[in-house]
């Protein structure tokens, strides 16, 4: 492969390690908010659940429930981007010493 085109690649994998970590940001924002939110209802008698623009008061058991399903599905999205993140830096890894291979070789 040319080294220009290697180094095409290894900007594209640049932009996609830049946007896995926006995702991840995202995602492990979420579960603070998450964490915060199962804090509260343990603590609190009434709870509320937000339906359009009106709250409306539910059982606090199936608000935790809810939370509770939320965030097994944020925490199995984060452990998704993390695996790719790591495999995204291993390919810019590879591609960064191939690039420098090939120019050393060519001097």
């Amino acid at each position: 492969m040319a080294t220009t085109s290697k180094v095409n690649q290894l900007q594209l994998l640049q932009q996609n390690l830049q946007n896995i970590l926006l995702q991840k940001q995202q995602v492990e924002s979420s579960l603070i908010e998450l964490n915060s939110a199962s804090a509260e209802l343990q603590q609190t008698d009434k709870a509320y659940r937000i339906v359009g623009k009106i709250m409306i008061a539910s059982p606090k058991e199936a608000l935790l429930l809810d939370i509770n399903q939320k965030k097994e599905i944020a925490e199995l999205r984060l452990k998704n981007i993390l695996q790719q993140e790591e495999n995204i830096k291993k390919n810019i890894e590879s591609l960064q010493k191939e690039a420098v291979r090939e120019l050393h070789s060519k001097k």
